[in-house]
């Protein structure tokens, strides 16, 4: 019997939002992804059936009231955000805009609209710099840029609704999400490129003549930053379940998502290179400001109350299925 329940995705054409849309679509729901389009890809969600898209932003309330009023909206996953820690710093005025501003306007509307239910993509950058490996969601947050400071003002914006408005919210503080989708439908694309994984495989691909490192002498085996990778697949699943824990009556809970061991910089190049077979020039440089040498979550509260379980915990997975994707999206254009 198919899923009647109606969700609304802002930034599901994005790179974790459509990939959630594409599990939400799997379990049957209906789903309207509201996203204007900065860094979305129409293309994408176009091979996607039973999936509505409206072009639009989260800081036009009255789009969103319109959205409300002609929907049947059940609850909402709310990934739409500019997420360029440089780019933050840059341009701070940007990032309040949307990722504060437009978040309030959102909540406003599903207030106003009797929606009580959310699930928000926030980051572990609301952490900063830890003072613990590995991170539970009871470590102090001092994020360190604006990115990770609109995130946590979000997180609080959240949990004063739930106080006042009845308003329950999920919300999920991730590292970083990595992979595609294991059958290729779905896979990473962003421009600027900036996330680790891609820049490995386009060097792999001849896009680029190096990969570079920044930092070689950090307190770590191999000298390099060692980061928790999520497979982007595991973190549809948890967005689901976090979707089902509200729909079953669930309160406002804050949640890590890693894999709860990290991976070296040098041992995903190394294993980069077993999985496509050719060589990764590698250029060592020095540090970058601001970057933990650590940075690994516990995710024990998420398997516990949700019953998440990460399906791909392995980096040979996470490259293999991303290194698919790059091939087919990207392959012909690099030779």
């Amino acid at each position: 019997m198919p899923n009647e329940t109606t969700i609304l995705v802002t930034g599901g054409a994005g790179y974790i939002g459509s990939h959630t849309v594409l599990a939400l679509q799997d379990q049957g729901y209906q789903i309207i992804i509201l996203d204007n389009l900065v860094y979305g890809h129409r293309e994408l969600i176009e091979t996607l059936s039973a999936v509505k898209l409206i072009v639009g932003d989260i800081n036009d309330a009255e789009l969103l009231n319109s959205i409300f009023s002609t929907h049947n909206i059940a609850a909402v996953i709310h990934f739409a955000a500019y997420a360029y820690v440089g780019e933050s710093i840059q341009n701070p005025r940007k990032y309040y805009r949307n990722n504060v501003v437009g978040s309030l306007t959102l909540l406003e509307t599903m207030v106003d609209h009797g929606v009580n239910n959310i699930v928000f993509s926030s980051t572990c950058a609301t952490y900063g710099i830890p003072s613990t490996i590995p991170i539970t969601e009871e470590q102090a947050q001092n994020p360190i840029n604006p990115y990770g400071r609109s995130k946590l003002a979000v997180e609080k914006i959240l949990l004063d609704f739930s106080q006042a408005y009845d308003l329950k919210a999920v919300i999920f503080r991730y590292f970083n999400a990595a992979g595609a989708d294991p059958q290729g439908r779905l896979g990473e694309d962003h421009t600027p490129e900036t996330h680790l994984i891609p820049l490995i495989l386009y060097t792999a691909l001849g896009k680029y003549s190096q990969i570079n490192i920044y930092g070689t002498d950090y307190p770590t085996p191999d000298g390099t930053c060692i980061r928790d990778y999520i497979h982007v697949t595991d973190l549809a699943q948890a967005h689901l379940l976090g979707l089902t824990y509200l729909l079953q009556g669930g309160d406002t809970n804050i949640f890590n998502l890693g894999n709860g061991n990290g991976f070296s910089v040098r041992e995903m190049i190394a294993t980069a290179q077993l999985i496509t077979n050719r060589p990764i020039p590698v250029l060592d440089g020095d540090r970058r400001p601001g970057d933990p040498p650590i940075l690994v979550g516990s995710s024990e509260k998420a398997r516990q109350i949700l019953g998440w379980h990460p399906q791909y915990p392995l980096a040979k997975d996470i490259l293999a299925h991303a290194w698919t994707w790059h091939q087919q999206r990207h392959g012909d254009r690099l030779r």
